[in-house]
């Protein structure tokens, strides 16, 4: 009698599974998927609740320490911190950043402590520790910024043709964020589901401005909520800022090849010198250690060293040439 028994428990949970899932497994995935687009379209706020402006639903992201992020989002600091994350594309918090950099300065601080005698040498990496994790962040936002940049004008030109051949500017937009790759696509995405979700078009298109922080974007949202109040050709303004944004990258690039003389004698005259510190200690290291051992000598690096990085801004900002 046994064995029916289990066969039959084992049939029923089955047949009453199969039928669970049938009816609540759709449900769930749309849940799911809602809650992966909200997120999409909250971004970091610090505050949960509706946004003041419409009806759209913000959500909390907590890092590694919510006490730091809540301390960080009513600071200056913070939000440029919250926005530059925004900007790399990276799925991380303020906080979690921030205890990376502690993180960082502490394990320079061991490193130099036990592989060096030099007083300066732990607290120059610690500094060096702490700044490595937002230097890599800045690094990655303002890589994405640049592509963004460069796919910008395709999703002018792809919201021209859209538009031409009937479609809304909304609808444009959601093919935008359909058909182009990221980052372009998921910054379009974001606008084009935060006004879906309520938001109104104005206030989506200046959270796009303020989000990617280009002059390009903010010439095309102007445009934009311009041509809304007072009307005209839309497809035809588009074309014309894509024009325009396409020409200024190639006076750029000509830029970079007229100036790459200047660029290339700064990275020379900032390599130069270590080089030979270098060649120096393995040629001759009992002159070259009298640098390191003797006081003079340590002040003297450190005189070079803060005198080689002035030399290499100013060069910089000699050869740098706003387009």
């Amino acid at each position: 009698m046994g064995l029916p028994l289990v066969v039959f428990l084992f049939v029923v949970v089955l047949i009453m599974g199969t039928y669970a899932g049938m009816a609540y497994l759709p449900s769930v995935l749309a849940s799911r998927e809602m809650d992966r687009r909200l997120k999409d379209v909250s971004g970091f706020r610090g505050e949960e609740g509706v946004q003041e402006a419409g009806n759209l639903v913000l959500q909390v992201k907590h890092g590694t320490l919510p006490i730091i992020d809540r301390v960080l989002t009513g600071s200056n600091a913070g939000g440029k911190l919250k926005r530059m994350i925004e900007q790399s594309g990276m799925e991380t918090t303020p906080s979690t950043i921030v205890v990376a950099c502690l993180v960082g300065a502490g394990v320079g601080w061991v490193v130099a402590s036990l592989f060096t005698t030099q007083w300066f040498a732990p607290p120059m990496a610690a500094f060096a520790g702490f700044v490595l994790p937002i230097a890599f962040v800045k690094r990655k936002a303002s890589g994405r910024i640049r592509k963004f940049e460069e796919q910008f004008p395709e999703a002018l030109d792809l919201l021209s043709r859209a538009i031409r051949a009937g479609h809304a500017f909304q609808t444009a937009m959601g093919m935008v964020a359909d058909e182009l790759p990221d980052p372009v696509g998921p910054e379009f995405k974001k606008t084009f589901d935060q006004q879906n979700y309520g938001l109104p078009l104005k206030e989506a298109l200046n959270e796009l401005a303020d989000r990617i922080g280009l002059l390009d974007v903010r010439f095309f949202v102007t445009a934009i909520l311009i041509q809304r109040d007072t009307g005209g050709n839309l497809s035809e303004i588009l074309d014309n800022l894509a024009h325009v944004i396409r020409e200024r990258f190639k006076i750029l690039r000509q830029v970079r090849v007229h100036t790459a003389h200047g660029r290339f004698t700064g990275y020379v005259l900032l390599a130069l010198p270590a080089f030979l510190a270098v060649a120096l200690m393995y040629i001759n290291p009992e002159h070259m250690g009298l640098l390191f051992k003797e006081r003079m000598g340590q002040v003297m690096v450190g005189i070079a060293i803060v005198m080689q990085t002035i030399g290499y801004i100013w060069i910089r900002q000699v050869v740098k040439i706003e387009v």
